[in-house]
């Protein structure tokens, strides 16, 4: 099927070619900004607001599956909580490799070398969709050991497959969106690709409750719809990327053949796995937390859930911004810019602590009525006001780790920022989360959760001043 769309796409680029070339490809460079010149701030700014926007999307996006599943009960809630680290796993496979593909291109762009970028994008789109396409079919035979092993109670594991046997499916979907997003931002693009993640968030918004409570002709499908709706929204958005892709002219009929295919990975995966195994990592520690807190109770299993997906809410400003840094500072390093690329590594570092410490004052604030919009239920409420007084009191610290992660990438240190990934979370986090586990249970996790990331942010902003030129290879 998407080949069939895709067969489409190239017939209509010959169209195009032929009658209205020009109009295209002033539209093209019309919504394109200039990354090498002009104020850093002001460049970012423009990219990341639209980006932005479209992340808002895509966190709203899990933030209505998970409220009106928490609609249905504890139970419900407590298991669409187990499987959010496993699917931000296989989701991290998609983001590590938009971050190999969106320095590498962004880098090939800013020296100059243009012609190879269609079929950087295309091989990219090939790789990304055989590794998810391998990947959820290991996910879909192996959903009942994994969440027995992750510590699920017996009677959430029908719920879970009820849910991720369908999203399994879903995600193939997400590939091209987010690896097209990537590619478009490479260029200065981040206002088409925000638009297509904001109508794929309205469209989830809609089906959700249609098929999660049978709205119409349609039945009650509970958890299973929650997944469902997923899909067609992913489905749609993937339609449009494609479509913004063509008329970006990035993807088009190109010969490949294997070894071309094949330098192309390693190109991206250079970057990619790195990338990848960091974004990974994260959603690993949120299931070996969720696991020490199912042995105590189900409720804190619940809240830690819901209060990670308020977490990314929290975190939109920084997401945005270090999506944009990545390249933004690979153009700039791939045109000899350095202290360009420094000066916006910093400044986004320092933006990072100001609008957090904002975001930190009104939640800790509005903790209790944001805890009763998604349960009834005593104990969820009680432990989820204090991850939300407690966890993103760090969370202007843990975007200066983000912001260092990024540009390590585009400073073409892949392995560097791997690393740092690695320390936050085994050197202080697990340590740190076992021993508040063991003197006082989920409020202790919640505060090693903090602690670790304000001694790794504050160690990220003295890496982030000492970066030189000459790290750049």
């Amino acid at each position: 099927m998407i080949f069939s769309i895709y067969r489409v796409l190239f017939v209509w680029e010959s169209l195009k070619r032929r009658y209205n070339s020009s109009f295209l490809l002033g539209y093209r460079f019309l919504l394109r900004l200039n990354l090498l010149q002009g104020s850093t701030r002001h460049i970012l700014t423009k990219m990341s607001i639209p980006s932005g926007l479209g992340i808002l999307t895509i966190f709203a996006f899990n933030l209505v599956d998970t409220w009106f599943v928490s609609l249905l009960g504890t139970d419900e809630l407590a298991a669409i909580s187990f499987t959010f680290p496993v699917g931000l796993i296989l989701s991290s496979v998609i983001i590590g490799l938009g971050s190999g593909l969106s320095a590498s291109l962004a880098r090939m762009l800013g020296q100059g070398a243009n012609n190879d970028d269609a079929k950087l994008v295309v091989s990219s789109l090939m790789l990304g969709l055989g590794l998810v396409v391998l990947l959820s079919a290991i996910g879909i035979v192996t959903i009942d050991p994994l969440f027995s092993l992750l510590g699920a109670p017996s009677h959430l594991i029908p719920l879970i497959g009820q849910y991720l046997s369908v999203w399994y499916v879903a995600i193939i979907f997400l590939v091209i969106p987010m690896l097209g997003n990537s590619a478009l931002r490479a260029t200065g693009n981040t206002k088409l690709p925000s638009l297509v993640m904001a109508i794929a968030g309205l469209l989830n918004a809609i089906f959700d409750p249609i098929l999660i409570f049978g709205w119409g002709p349609f039945p009650a499908m509970g958890m299973q719809g929650a997944a469902i709706a997923t899909l067609l929204a992913w489905f749609f958005s993937m339609l449009g990327s494609l479509y913004l892709l063509y008329r970006s002219n990035l993807i088009r009929r190109v010969k490949l053949s294997f070894s071309q295919c094949y330098a192309h990975w390693q190109t991206v995966l250079k970057i990619g796995r790195p990338a990848a195994l960091s974004n990974m990592i994260n959603p690993l520690i949120n299931a070996i937390i969720m696991a020490m807190l199912a042995s105590a109770d189900t409720a804190a299993v619940a809240a830690f859930g819901v209060g990670i997906r308020i977490e990314s809410l929290l975190l939109i400003s920084i997401m945005a911004l270090s999506s944009s840094l990545t390249p933004f500072i690979a153009q700039n390093l791939g045109a000899g810019q350095t202290l360009r690329a420094q000066r916006a590594l910093i400044g986004s570092a320092q933006f990072s602590i100001l609008t957090q410490l904002v975001c930190y004052v009104v939640i800790a604030l509005l903790a209790r009525p944001i805890a009763h919009l998604f349960s009834q239920d005593a104990a969820v409420i009680e432990y989820l006001v204090v991850f939300l007084r407690i966890v993103p009191f760090a969370y202007g610290a843990l975007g200066i780790v983000i912001m260092l992660a990024v540009s390590l990438n585009a400073y073409n240190r892949p392995g560097s920022s791997l690393a740092l990934n690695l320390s936050r979370l085994f050197l202080l986090m697990l340590p740190l989360a076992w021993l508040g586990n063991t003197l006082l249970g989920a409020t202790g996790i919640f505060a090693a959760i903090a602690i670790a990331n304000i001694i790794m942010g504050g160690a990220s902003y003295l890496l982030a001043l000492r970066i030189s030129e000459a790290k750049f290879k």
